[in-house]
């Protein structure tokens, strides 16, 4: 398995996305959209298995925010999205494996 890369700058920026430098130089930028799509909990991932919307429901307010961010131990990092979900725990090598270098 290759190895793991950490995070050395992470910046929210609630109404735009997520973006994260690497400690090998790389940068990764991630809109809310594809992070609120792709979110990886059980119940988004459950949705998407039987092909159901994640994201935007019908009710779902517009636009999308990130509402905060939250470190999870030193493996990844959760977002608290203003339609009230928040149990996606983005780790670092998902996030890193969605990087386009």
């Amino acid at each position: 398995m290759p190895p793991s890369h950490e995070p050395t700058t992470i910046d929210l920026e609630r109404d735009v996305g997520l973006t994260i430098a690497w400690d090998d130089g790389v940068v990764s930028r991630f809109g809310l959209e594809e992070l609120r799509v792709n979110c990886p909990c059980a119940e988004c991932r459950g949705l998407r298995d039987q092909g159901a919307v994640v994201w935007p429901k019908p009710t779902s307010p517009q636009p999308l925010r990130a509402e905060s961010a939250e470190l999870v131990g030193a493996w990844g990092i959760s977002l608290i999205w203003n339609d009230g979900h928040s149990t996606g725990i983005y780790n670092w090598d998902l996030l890193r494996a969605w990087s386009v270098e």
